[in-house]
């Protein structure tokens, strides 16, 4: 059976569709127990979903009775209930567009290549029909379940945009990103992905306008600054940096029998390599390189903004070679 949560609630055997829970309560615990599907939910969390942490002395019986109906209306279909300790699970076997959804942008996530990746997340937001259980939940429910949904989503036309500038598609990132970044004015990845393509577009005083904008929107909003990524697109803007005009370089992972090192380890992960680079060779204790020990792979990361160019590494380690403390205090 197949079931569609990205919008309205939806139920569909053989691409028919079918009506289920004659009540909204009994579809909200159905869309909670398939937003979770293989696992159990306790009845405390109906409850205090269904409620708001307000329920009714009467409201463990009327979940009993909910999921009482449910079980009679899905049992056609070959869809079954089951209880468990104290609460209540659909086993996997279903569709559920959510949890495709999920699987399409981890993969694309995974994916080097940049078309792949937007093909992938094309389909992956193409699942979408609105906002999750449009016409099922209230507004307060949607958004006690909305969130990690809601975040994988804007990680995923973060991550589209970033793989289409690859592809020199910046006209269409600034379409998809403009009204995006309108609704989430403070997310700096969104903003740092327009600006650039806003730059690649000849639209420089555009691209520096929405940094000043979103700039006084942290500070008013939040208190803080712009972190790094953004301030080194903005700088770069000003530079009129010519690497902000070709597609950017894939991103790369290496990996050995399946297995990868996660990119951050704790502090920048270029610092963390460099760290450790130093330390090869020397007697223990190693500086930085602790965290190798745990690992039996070492993967690379490269592609970040902010990161000394090329022709920098060379002027220092030039300087090294004529005058280390000088080199090493420029490090520092």
């Amino acid at each position: 059976m197949e079931f569609r949560l990205l919008g309205p609630f939806e139920a569909c055997q053989d691409g028919q569709r079918v009506e289920l829970g004659s009540r909204r309560q009994e579809r909200c615990i159905l869309a909670v127990l398939l937003l979770d599907l293989g696992h159990l939910v306790t009845t405390d969390r109906l409850i205090d979903l269904l409620w708001h942490g307000r329920p009714p002395a009467s409201a463990r019986g009327a979940v009993h009775t909910y999921i009482g109906r449910l079980r009679a209306s899905l049992a056609p279909y070959g869809v079954q209930i089951r209880t468990g300790g104290d609460g209540y699970l659909i086993e996997r076997g279903h569709h559920v567009d959510v949890e495709e959804f999920s699987r399409l942008a981890q993969k694309a996530s995974g994916t080097a290549d940049p078309a792949q990746r937007v093909g992938l997340l094309d389909r992956a937001l193409a699942l979408w029909r609105g906002p999750l259980l449009a016409d099922t939940a209230d507004g307060e429910l949607r958004d006690r379940l909305y969130g990690p949904i809601e975040e994988l989503r804007l990680t995923s036309f973060e991550l589209r945009a970033e793989a289409q500038l690859t592809l020199d598609r910046h006209h269409q990132v600034i379409n998809e990103l403009t009204p995006l970044v309108a609704r989430h004015p403070t997310r700096e990845e969104l903003v740092g992905t327009l600006m650039a393509a806003l730059y690649r577009g000849g639209r420089q005083a555009e691209a520096l306008g929405l940094y000043r904008v979103t700039r006084q929107k942290l500070i008013d909003e939040l208190g803080v600054e712009p972190g790094m990524r953004l301030r080194e697109v903005h700088r770069r803007i000003l530079r009129d940096d010519h690497r902000l005009d070709r597609p950017s370089r894939p991103v790369y992972e290496v990996r050995v029998h399946e297995e990868s090192l996660p990119w951050s380890v704790g502090g920048h992960p270029a610092l963390e390599f460099c760290n450790t680079f130093a330390g090869w060779g020397h007697h223990p204790p190693l500086p930085g390189s602790e965290w190798l020990r745990a690992y039996r792979t070492l993967a690379v990361w490269t592609g970040h903004l902010g990161l000394a160019d090329d022709a920098t590494v060379s002027r220092l380690i030039e300087l090294a070679g004529r005058e280390p403390d000088t080199a090493a205090a420029e490090l520092a």
